[in-house]
């Protein structure tokens, strides 16, 4: 892939901010519409308290509902872990579940702590998974719709092609911000810029939530740092539109 990741520490950063205000900071670029770029609310995350995963899509696709015709059902994961090195950063496994619907588990301990082990930051499914208990001790962050005890006939189809997750198209190297909030991605062209956008953000909102901490306040006094906050985020829209 010709998309260069970004370095460690800029991935470290952006860890630091939450799925909404990585979302708010994108959109002032207007780069693309509003409500597109994230996953809906199918998708969610079966650890909650888990910190941000940052990391780019491994992309691959997976039915569960009869048996390969040929080969064993892991008998991919080994194809996966190969394609790691070319996507542009620490990789997040992504599968579309194709059986509609959903059969069994696209994942469960085995395959996390492989995943873990050659580097992956996480997991995400539009299908169901297993061993969540498991899963959760290996720190491992997973997204799903669901749980199911079984593993049926799990086998993955295809690997790095594009595919549909939460109503979101997801290319190969796609690079993913997801917390108990739900998943975005963040386009390549200013991935390097969203930590900063994101912390003035935060400074931004922080007018109104702390305004609203105080003992006294007033209609008027919020409609004033209401203002306040709309015209900091506007003149930091300008700014990064012109850039």
């Amino acid at each position: 892939m010709s998309v260069v990741g970004l370095l460690p520490e800029q991935l470290a950063e952006l860890r630091q901010f939450d799925s909404p205000t990585v979302c708010n900071a994108v959109e002032l670029w207007n780069l693309r519409p509003r409500n597109t770029g994230y996953m809906n609310s199918s998708i969610k995350a079966c650890f909650p308290a888990f910190p941000p995963m940052v990391g780019y899509a491994l992309t691959s696709t997976f039915r569960s509902m009869a048996p390969p015709r040929g080969g064993d059902a892991y008998g991919s994961i080994g194809a996966q872990l190969d394609a790691f090195s070319t996507i542009p950063g620490p990789p997040v496994l992504i599968f579309q579940d194709l059986d509609e619907p959903c059969a069994s588990a696209t994942f469960g301990e085995v395959m996390c702590s492989t995943y873990k082990r050659f580097g992956a930051q996480g997991l995400i499914t539009s299908g169901t998974g297993r061993d969540l208990a498991q899963v959760e001790g290996l720190g491992f962050p997973a997204f799903t719709n669901g749980a199911i005890a079984a593993h049926g006939y799990c086998h993955i189809i295809h690997i790095n092609v594009p595919i549909t997750v939460g109503g979101l198209t997801i290319y190969p190297g796609d690079l993913l911000h997801g917390d108990l909030n739900g998943v975005t991605t963040i386009p390549h062209e200013i991935a390097s810029e969203v930590p900063q956008v994101s912390r003035e953000v935060a400074i931004a909102e922080a007018i109104i939530l702390d305004y609203l901490k105080q003992p006294d306040v007033t209609v008027t006094g919020f409609n004033a740092v209401r203002k306040e906050c709309g015209d900091v985020i506007a003149k930091l829209g300008k700014r990064l539109r012109k850039e």
